[in-house]
């Protein structure tokens, strides 16, 4: 089949077709061009891209040397060099051991081109880096996932034990294909949900401590698109810090900070009557036992309550207010009180209380326009405290680290290790879910990169429907950092490793998609997202990119530094499936 090489140029090589004939069974297959030096093992390795009846047409990918293949092309075959079909024994060094029961290695899936033989990957190679699943709706992303998932645990001699992974589970279809992984020995599937009136007990309702949450939190919470309104938040953690305190300093601050706001609001110009309800209102909320409603205020010859104070007389004036202005002042202090938030238990509502009362600090009654733009955040955050989302930050254990916090995750009521989180996100709209996600996201962030053992604790997560969490956003010109950005260029190195999942690569962040070193995509046809794939990597060929458009469900082009070359691979169906499969018209339409 095979003749005489008749010309090499770039990375294509044209060889005689002897045969005569057209034989497109050969097409795509992988060919061995034997070195025609002595004394030399190294084997090139190509793959038949077409024939004609004269010439057949080849793509070098690269060598096996000492039974290792290497990618990239840099011998090339002399013209003397005979080539062959690959052998057997040589493809497993192309498309991945067979024996995928071993501890280093992950079945993919089966190899579209050749019968009987596997798609695997050394688990080093493919977890270890940020992955990419790209697919049109349909096409098997979900099975893809879950078959992934249940290969990890099902097809190896030892159980992974000390796994930590997290799929982000956008409609909840994950739960039923991971019944069957937490029935095996020693392995645990550990469920949470965003239904807030869950009763299932194998199931954890979703929450995250309020007094977690720092500034680039609440930021993302109250959806803060100017970063001009972050020093309000950072006011608001040093006020929920004070009200919530104790000890003589802490009276002593808190004092001097309620007379403040009283001042300013003496001072903002309005009627006496606005300023009494207005004093009245701060007061029932914020006050110590030395300042209050109540607190005695000595005039001559009599004493008055703060709140008798504040009477309007028949002109409508409020005669005692130079006494009410000489009482606030003796609690101004120009002594600095250090704010430490450690070991503190705040919840929802004491973050609305501090925000509401910096509101009224700093002098920002008396600027209207500044205080219209920073209420919006009050009125967020009682949207939030009046809704269900509410319960996504109580939690009513005692106080815990956040360190803790991220191990607990990871056990069951049992108190036993779970190796996979279930986090189902399917009740709650999108753009909350999207900042649960980037909340959770951070407190991973956050805890793999204090680990004093670097990467001691690796956490895969997988993150279905990406595009709906991880795009463009103008979080860097708010808070300063996209988290999902800085994951994917930190978090490697510290074992905090991301899995795309997504329909629209074009929608998801570019930093991101740039960062993944694997990929597996399933037949997308959409100019823009192939146009991206395109650009993810320099060894795909035009039949290859062709091929996306009309891959039959369940079959992915894998490819990566994982993959020695690009592979069709056929994933195999889970068991038990994901619930993710089309409506079934006919027995609905059609049931008695």
């Amino acid at each position: 089949m095979f003749g005489k090489i008749i010309k090499i140029e770039d990375k294509i090589v044209e060889i005689e077709n002897l045969t005569k004939s057209i034989q497109s069974n050969v097409i795509n297959f992988h060919v061995i061009f034997e070195s025609d030096e002595e004394g030399t093992s190294s084997k090139i390795v190509g793959q038949v891209l077409g024939m004609n009846e004269q010439i057949i047409r080849i793509l070098l990918m690269g060598e096996i040397r000492e039974d290792t293949f290497i990618s990239g092309v840099v011998k090339y075959p002399g013209m003397k060099s005979k080539c062959r079909i690959v052998y057997k024994n040589e493809l497993e060094n192309i498309i991945g051991s067979q024996d995928y029961n071993r501890e280093d290695t992950l079945l993919i899936g089966a190899s579209s081109l050749y019968e009987g033989f596997h798609v695997t990957a050394k688990i080093n190679e493919i977890l270890t880096q940020h992955m990419a699943i790209i697919g049109n709706s349909g096409c098997g992303k979900s099975c893809g996932v879950a078959s992934l998932i249940q290969n990890l645990f099902y097809y190896n001699k030892r159980m992974p034990k000390n796994a930590h992974m997290v799929v982000f589970d956008v409609y909840g279809e994950y739960h039923s294909s991971l019944t069957k992984i937490n029935e095996l020995n020693g392995i645990n599937v550990k469920y949470y949900t965003t239904r807030t009136d869950v009763e299932e007990a194998t199931t954890e309702l979703v929450s995250i401590p309020a007094y977690f949450l720092e500034v680039d939190d609440l930021a993302l919470l109250l959806n803060v698109n100017n970063h001009t309104l972050l020093p309000i938040l950072e006011k608001t953690l040093q006020y929920v810090a004070i009200f919530k305190g104790a000890g003589e300093n802490a009276t002593k601050y808190k004092n001097s900070i309620i007379a403040k706001s009283l001042l300013d609001i003496i001072g903002s110009g309005k009627s006496s009557i606005e300023l009494s309800d207005q004093i009245i209102s701060t007061l029932n909320k914020f006050n110590t036992s030395e300042l209050n409603l109540e607190s005695p205020i000595v005039q001559p010859g009599y004493t008055r309550t703060l709140k008798q104070c504040l009477n309007i007389d028949a002109n409508g004036k409020m005669g005692a207010l130079q006494f009410i202005i000489e009482f606030l002042n003796g609690f101004i202090t120009t002594e600095t009180f250090e704010v430490n938030r450690a070991g503190l238990v705040y919840d929802l509502e004491d973050l609305y209380n501090a925000l509401e009362f910096a509101l009224m600090s700093e002098g920002m009654l008396n600027n209207a326009s500044l205080y219209e733009k920073a209420n919006e955040l009050r009125v967020r955050m009682h949207s939030i405290l009046n809704s269900s989302e509410r319960k996504y930050f109580e939690y009513n254990k005692s106080y815990i680290e956040k360190e803790q916090f991220v191990k607990s995750m990871f056990l069951t009521a049992n108190n036993e290790y779970a190796q996979l989180l279930n986090m189902n996100f399917n009740y709650v709209e999108e753009r909350f879910a999207k900042v649960l996600t980037k909340l959770y996201m951070k407190l991973f962030f956050n805890f793999a990169t204090s680990l004093s053992n670097r990467a001691s604790f690796p956490i895969h997560v997988i993150l279905e429907e990406a595009h709906r969490y991880v795009q463009n956003d103008n979080d860097i010109d708010v808070i300063g950092y996209n988290i999902f950005d800085r994951i994917t260029k930190e978090g490697r190195k510290y074992g905090l490793i991301l899995c795309f999942v997504t329909q629209r690569p074009s929608e998801l962040s570019t930093t991101c998609l740039s960062q993944c070193s694997n990929f597996l995509i399933y037949r997308i046809f959409h100019p823009e997202d192939l146009k991206i794939v395109v650009s993810m990597s320099s060894n795909l060929t035009n039949t290859e990119i062709e091929k996306l458009k009309t891959l039959r469900p369940g079959t992915a082009l894998a490819f990566g530094s994982a993959f020695r070359v690009p592979l069709l691979t056929r994933l195999n169906l889970p068991n038990p499936l994901p619930k993710s499969t089309n409506v079934n018209l006919e027995n609905i339409w059609f049931e008695e």
